[in-house]
């Protein structure tokens, strides 16, 4: 049985992630914001989930946290940093609480608990951690640019991660996800106050020229994208390669997504006449 810690695990993927280990027969320590989100499954499944308050954002509160764990139950086997949300907005758009607040949640948070965990993970001499990433950390998206901007952030560290701590037995993994039938355009979106020059742009994208209200998405249709089930069950073959890769692109139409930014990439890059792209 491996204990796995998953953060953001109140909703959405993170739940997913949580009932899927659940499902195989292991032990989670949830990390939730809201208290009562998982007694559902803690009904469920009784001692082998283990719900605990963490706000990702304070590395205090990240250290005592998984101080506790290791202390109470063990160190974990698979650590999955999933807590994050997308901050929607044009460049010029942003305020700087608001930037420094997805950067807070979406790349310091998830090198919070990395510390943290590592000396544990070190000492014993083998481990997983699992980055919850995006396609868009691949392109990039108009409007998009902060939450993209954190992601790109998350992997450039993860890869110098993966080479750093190989040697001592522990695994890196970037799971670059598509779009899956989860609240991240809800609760788990944040918008900026919208500039009108940009209006054109929002059009293109949001196929509004403004940002959508808390009513308007409240009153959305049910996303017909891909179940979390499908994210967490890719999770789980992850875990069990015996030579997982460092990425792993998961989603309908995300591989598409992922060719069709490279292309872009390589593209760019041959308008450099000295410049060959790998064959």
């Amino acid at each position: 049985m491996r204990l796995w810690m998953i953060t953001g695990a109140g909703r959405g993927l993170g739940r997913a992630f949580t009932e899927a280990a659940l499902e195989h027969g292991d032990q989670v320590v949830a990390t939730i914001r809201q208290d009562g989100v998982l007694d559902d499954l803690v009904k469920q499944y009784g001692d082998r989930l283990l719900p605990r308050r963490l706000d990702v954002t304070s590395r205090a509160d990240v250290q005592n946290v998984v101080a506790d764990v290791v202390a109470m139950i063990g160190t974990p086997d698979v650590v999955v940093n999933n807590a994050g949300y997308g901050l929607v907005g044009a460049v010029e758009e942003l305020t700087e609480d608001e930037l420094r607040a997805q950067l807070d949640v979406n790349l310091y948070g998830a090198v919070w608990v990395t510390q943290a965990v590592l000396p544990h993970l070190r000492a014993r001499g083998s481990g997983k951690i699992v980055q919850v990433s995006t396609v868009g950390a691949v392109g990039h998206l108009p409007l998009f640019g902060a939450y993209n901007a954190s992601k790109w952030a998350l992997e450039g560290l993860s890869s110098a991660l993966a080479a750093e701590v190989a040697p001592f037995g522990i695994g890196v993994h970037l799971l670059q996800l598509g779009g899956f039938a989860t609240d991240w355009f809800g609760s788990s979106m944040s918008f900026t106050a919208a500039n009108p020059a940009y209006d054109g742009t929002r059009e293109g994208i949001l196929g509004m020229p403004g940002y959508p209200t808390a009513a308007m998405l409240s009153e959305a249709e049910p996303s017909a994208e891909e179940s979390p089930a499908v994210a967490a069950q890719a999770l789980l073959d992850l875990l069990d390669d015996p030579e997982p890769p460092l990425r792993k692109i998961i989603g309908t139409g995300a591989h598409e997504m992922v060719r069709t930014a490279l292309e872009w990439r390589r593209d760019d890059y041959a308008r450099d006449p000295a410049f060959s792209w790998p064959s």
